[in-house]
């Protein structure tokens, strides 16, 4: 072969890119397993076509075309004025993004939502959106999500006969979608500090908001939910109250803001977010007004918490399923790198990771669908709530590292953004990071919780029923509960700094006890619980063995 023949090394990249799943249901075995676990066998069943064919349509139609949307010169471009003076606040989207969300709506991850306990469905749907990245849809589609919860939980009727069916609409081009716009420039994740001032309008008339808002994404939202301090409202959280405005009010006319300028991102750039100034926005309050923040918190927050996980599940896995492919085509120093044992530790670190990631978010979904049907008592709460901020943080750092790791097995090719979606994923792995709460925002609430409200009490109940019969995680567990109670009594320095190590270990051991309770292999809940919560495994040929079987390589070429 000359020395100048490419062929071979080009044919084998065509190759790498040709075996990536062409179905992401059929190809996630272990998302099968676990869904089958917590749904039903009986109720998988009669999902089954519905999830199939949209594995199918992510894979081989929505994936393209969210490749497209991202490319320079494709992302949003704000249109604030029409051609004749007329005032628009638009945003101008490639069409490849509405043919995306055309796609992702229509499964029917929302209209799933319609009814209590919808939610491991809906977010199986959106599992599989979420393959493909923040997509520019599955952001809104999580404040979507949010909007439907909290107008259904404490809505008017005449709010929700007025909006709910667009909302649950699986028709893109009729439906509406929703946004938060709860951030402000001084305020951040410290709400209480926001300034939003609403005033009541005059009777049978909305309420009038007027201020500035700093991050808001989906800015062209057909319906938004604000949070806004009523005139004469105590400061703090407390005086918050939760409202709900369209873009377009009843009569047809453009609401009351101006979109200063989009924000320019690292990740999510298919997805238009932007500065806000609100001027006199008309809005209805959703539930009463001093009970905003708690519902804000509750079916708001909460729930794009779950969908947060579920994103940074999905990213993982994805980079699994890139690398392993690149791993069995590509060559180096004569054979598939496939064949590297340190390659094989990689990608066997990357699949354990992603199921355990897996296997404790579908846990939680299942147990949201439960609460939501009223089958749970106060403990099942608190642990949940304990749970959903655990998953959240770790969910998040595990996502990057995975991500990471994908990157560093395509060596250069893994840095270039034509190659393959790992940048991109990558890139909105660290929005996932900060969105609904950062690491220390989230360790910080747990801390608040398990010292003001003992909701660590549940929380430990429930993990060890959940572990029953797997020893090495109860005697984990219990080492993990002696160092949380010893965090709590700490002075506070101290106990946020503890916060962070009893956090990460508690959340490793909420997806093992996870993994023990749905059937995962045996041997991804060893590998998993060696890396996690030790001792490490031997390096021993069992030990090679171990990470050839569960890199998930196939028959690799040489």
């Amino acid at each position: 072969m000359s020395a100048y023949d490419t062929t071979a090394g080009r044919a084998d990249l065509e190759a790498f890119d040709a075996h990536q799943p062409t179905n992401f249901w059929e190809a996630d075995a272990h998302l099968r397993r676990v869904v089958a676990a917590w749904a039903g066998q009986e109720t998988l069943e009669a999902w089954e076509a519905e999830l199939s064919e949209f594995g199918a349509i992510s894979a081989t139609e929505i994936d393209p075309l969210v490749r497209l949307n991202d490319r320079v010169g494709n992302h949003p471009r704000l249109e604030r004025w029409g051609p004749f003076g007329e005032r628009l606040e638009a945003v101008e989207h490639h069409p490849s993004y509405h043919a995306a969300g055309r796609a992702i709506y229509g499964s029917g991850v929302i209209a799933a939502l319609g009814e209590d306990g919808g939610v491991l469905r809906s977010q199986t749907l959106g599992y599989l959106s979420g393959l493909n990245g923040e997509a520019g849809h599955n952001c809104p589609a999580a404040c979507t999500a949010g909007l439907v919860k909290a107008l259904r939980a404490v809505g008017s009727e005449e709010l929700k006969a007025r909006y709910l069916p667009r909302l649950l609409s699986t028709d893109y081009d009729e439906l509406a979608h929703g946004a938060q716009f709860l951030t402000e420039v001084q305020g951040g994740s410290d709400v209480g500090a926001n300034e939003v001032v609403a005033r009541p309008g005059a009777r049978g008339e909305p309420w009038e908001l007027t201020g500035e808002k700093w991050f808001c994404s989906n800015v062209t939202a057909d319906l938004i939910l604000l949070t806004a301090r009523p005139e004469g409202a105590p400061a703090g959280t407390r005086g918050l109250s939760l409202f709900l405005a369209p873009r377009r009010l009843p009569d047809g006319s453009l609401n009351h803001f101006a979109i200063r300028r989009l924000k320019d991102k690292l990740g999510t750039r298919s997805m238009a977010s932007a500065e806000l100034d609100l001027l006199g926005l008309r809005a209805w309050p959703l539930g009463p007004l001093e009970d905003g923040f708690k519902n804000m918190m509750t079916h708001v927050i909460n729930t794009s918490r779950l969908w947060n996980a579920v994103g940074t599940a999905a990213i993982a896995r994805r980079s699994h399923w890139v690398a392993r492919g690149y791993a069995e085509h590509r060559r180096a120093f004569g054979a598939a790198i496939g064949r590297y044992p340190m390659v094989q530790e990689t990608l066997a670190d990357m699949r354990v990771e992603a199921d355990a990631m897996v296997s404790g978010t579908f846990y939680l979904l299942h147990l949201a669908d439960r609460l939501e049907r009223g089958e749970g008592d106060a403990a099942l709460a608190d642990f949940h709530r304990m749970a959903v901020n655990l998953n959240k943080m770790r969910g998040a750092q595990s996502g990057h590292e995975v991500v990471l790791s994908g990157v560093e097995v395509l060596g250069g090719n893994g840095a270039i953004e034509s190659f393959s979606v790992l940048p991109r994923l990558l890139r909105d792995n660290v929005v996932y990071e900060n969105w609904e709460g950062t690491h220390n925002v989230l360790l910080n609430q747990v801390l608040r919780d398990c010292r003001r409200l003992e909701v660590h009490e549940g929380f430990l109940s429930h993990l060890r029923q959940l572990a029953s019969g797997h020893g090495r995680i109860l005697a984990a567990l219990e080492a993990a509960e002696a160092h949380l109670r010893q965090t709590l009594e700490a002075p506070d320095a101290l106990a946020t700094l503890e916060m962070r190590r009893a956090g990460e270990r508690l959340s490793f051991l909420l997806w093992a006890a996870a993994m023990a309770a749905d059937g995962t292999d045996g041997a991804v809940l060893e590998h998993f619980l060696d890396r996690r919560l030790g001792p490490a495994a031997p390096l021993d040929e069992a030990y090679l063995a171990r990470i050839a079987r569960l890199s998930g390589l196939r028959e690799v070429a040489t």
